[in-house]
């Protein structure tokens, strides 16, 4: 099982509990940043392009904690850049499994090996290994030779010691679908406990403009990838949000799902977006315009379809009827997805980004962004 019983047991719990209180809008994850300082330059990545002054600072572990605390949040994420850069990520992890905090540490994995010794193996946490695709599209992706292979060794020491790991990987466009089937079969045989996956999303500070998704092709892409499923693949993920992928439901936006602490607060509105900060938790629910985002509402969600905006969705939507917890049971329990057009699909000729393209240096300038049906 990708999650274990107490883990879905505690994270339904506390939706319901926000059910009762009749709360509308809730956290589900909390996206805590401890810092942005990382050993790698990815091309898609909106999150480290700052000046070093900035990059040099850090979340105290104290701070960490308060943020958890106001949150109130049963899950963590912990993002970064690299959060094992972090000269005190293990008393942060230490203090959040002393709350009984899920935890998904986020890392690229390049230094996993060599920090394994600083954490000890709980229920509570998660390494959620960055790979992006099989050998050749993972290290331009990250603009790194040789970094899945080390992201692999990485990840086979961790299940060695009994450490839980997933992977989390982020899809472009020009990604293979029948190269990402067998990323998944590799994963597996890694012994990772679940995949999770989500389309980039078009950062403004990313390097590369050129190769994020619009939502037609992302609905075709995933309808490709996911449909046909081997039983063997698990993923970590709410099963509605891989069909809204696939195209198969029309979600809106859940911003709020899950907020994002940072050295500068928290992030207006959203994991993704930069349109200032609150003080506290409770002033970014309380001030953030929501009406302002989403899909037909802001020129900067048009083609986003990302995780943090969409799985919490899912989840509300499991929790918000019958019909939702029926129709999550049936995703979850029948999950081949048989689909003679998607198998058509995949032998259709690609063109990987990588097999045209260079390392993208970190040098472009922002471009303005669109809503496309590409």
């Amino acid at each position: 099982m990708p999650v274990p019983i107490s883990q879905a047991w505690t994270v339904a719990s506390y939706v319901l509990k926000q059910k009762l209180k009749g709360r509308k809008r809730y956290p589900l994850v909390l996206m805590l940043e401890p810092l942005y300082r990382c050993n790698l330059a990815c091309a898609g990545c909106g999150k480290i392009q700052y000046p070093a002054h900035i990059l040099k600072r850090e979340l105290s572990p104290d701070e960490c904690f308060r943020a958890v605390d106001e949150c109130g949040t049963p899950t963590v994420a912990i993002p970064g850049g690299e959060p094992l850069m972090h000269s005190q990520i293990e008393k942060i992890v230490e203090g959040l499994v002393a709350r009984k905090k899920y935890i998904y540490l986020c890392t690229n994995a390049l230094l996993l090996k060599e920090k394994l010794d600083l954490f000890k193996p709980s229920k509570y946490l998660t390494f959620s290994v960055h790979m992006d695709g099989q050998k050749e599209h993972h290290d331009f992706s990250v603009c790194r030779e040789g970094g899945f292979e080390l992201a692999a060794a990485g990840i086979r020491e961790a299940v060695k010691r009994g450490f839980r790991v997933t992977t989390n990987t982020t899809l472009f466009d020009g990604a293979d679908p029948k190269s990402v089937r067998a990323f998944f079969d590799e994963m597996m045989d890694l012994g990772v406990e679940g995949m999770m996956l989500s389309p980039g999303y078009s950062y403004d500070k990313a390097p590369d403009q050129k190769h994020f998704l619009g939502r037609a092709r992302t609905r075709r892409l995933f309808r490709a990838i996911l449909s046909n499923r081997k039983p063997s693949w698990q993923f970590n993920q709410s099963m509605l949000f891989l069909e809204f992928l696939m195209g198969k439901r029309d979600f809106r936006c859940t911003p709020w799902g899950m907020p994002t602490y940072s050295i500068f607060g928290w992030q207006k509105p959203c994991y993704l977006l930069q349109d200032g900060y609150a003080d506290s938790f409770s002033e970014l629910m309380a001030e953030t315009e929501w009406a302002k985002y989403g899909t037909e509402a802001n020129p900067k969600c048009a083609n986003c379809m990302v995780h943090s905006g969409y799985e919490a969705t899912g989840v509300d939507y499991t929790f918000s009827s019958l019909r939702g917890l029926w129709e999550t049971a049936k995703a979850t329990l029948f999950t081949k997805n048989e689909d003679d057009e998607a198998l058509r699909m995949l032998n259709e000729p690609v063109a990987p980004i990588h097999s045209f393209n260079p390392l993208v240096q970190i040098d472009s300038k922002p471009t303005k962004l669109e809503e496309t049906r590409a």
